[in-house]
């Protein structure tokens, strides 16, 4: 599976739409201390959106995108006017999404803590319009079946959005690896195989690169290195396993790339807090009882 594909799914993203309506002005809404990132796209009229020392205003088409834990206001107005004469109302979409919180990865690092995508922008992605428009009519409409429709169509508009941003911003170090033909190479060769006894001897003549050169470039656009971030895969594909599975730990350890069930126990514990026994026990899924 191609790297960014294998990471999107290991994120497990989620995510729906709460609000769909018009607001008559004036408005004000303070969003404090969310543990979910959120978006609002204006859908008609105009909003403001005011956090740290971003004021701006959004027109309608426009997207704002906003990590968790980032305070923010949106309002008819900016935070130093409170009347506006010829002001109309303002039809908003807002929802919610989240990632799998047991994943760290240097993806989720890189995301922008609050990103505006402009009219003129999802205009140029014809797809992820059409998608915000689907997700809008469903919303509204509250047919029979649509709750499960706007959850799958807001995890579609996410991945969209992730990957809009990795067009725009190729200065995230991540997305520079992704983007750079060694490390990116170096990259599916561990996404493919985590499981395979990778060195960074083993990868730099895989890559056509030195040693010390591909050591240094990974981690300088990875922001981990090589055996950081393998290590990280690893268990990431471990946890995985040990939710969706009744294989024997020392089946998945092998399945991961461990020879040694105890090796692969204490990596596991060192990385997650906890044995991959009681990691299975707490993340169990319930039977439905019949």
């Amino acid at each position: 599976m191609e790297v960014l594909s294998d990471i999107l799914e290991s994120m497990r993203v989620q995510g729906s739409v709460y609000f769909c309506d018009a607001l008559p002005p004036p408005w004000s809404k303070n969003y404090i201390e969310l543990n979910q990132p959120s978006f609002h796209l204006v859908r008609g009229g105009c909003c403001w959106v005011a956090s740290r020392d971003v004021v701006e205003c959004l027109h309608a088409g426009d997207l704002v995108f906003i990590a968790a834990d980032r305070d923010y206001v949106l309002g008819s107005h900016p935070p130093d006017k409170r009347n506006l004469a010829d002001q109309s109302e303002t039809l908003l979409l807002c929802g919610y999404c989240e990632f799998d919180e047991r994943l760290d990865h240097p993806l989720l690092e890189a995301l922008p803590s609050l990103t505006i995508v402009r009219r003129q922008e999802l205009l140029q992605h014809a797809w992820l319009k059409s998608t915000l428009d689907q997700l809008s009519a469903e919303y509204l409409s509250q047919k029979p079946g649509s709750q499960i429709a706007i959850n799958k169509l807001t995890e579609i508009v996410i991945i969209e959005l992730i990957r809009i941003d990795f067009g725009r911003s190729e200065k995230n170090s991540f997305v520079g690896a992704l983007y750079d033909k060694k490390i990116s190479q170096a990259l599916t060769l561990i996404h493919e195989e985590p499981e395979h006894p990778w060195t960074l001897d083993l990868l730099a003549k895989k890559t056509a690169s030195s040693r010390a050169s591909f050591s240094k470039k990974f981690r300088e656009l990875v922001g981990q290195s090589m055996f950081e971030y393998l290590t990280a895969l690893r268990m990431q594909r471990a946890r995985n396993l040990l939710r969706s599975s009744a294989a024997p730990v020392h089946t998945i350890a092998n399945r991961v790339g461990y020879e040694s069930e105890l090796s692969f126990a204490k990596t596991f514990k060192r990385v997650t807090g906890t044995t991959p026994t009681r990691y299975r026990r707490a993340n169990r899924a319930t039977p439905v009882e019949l």
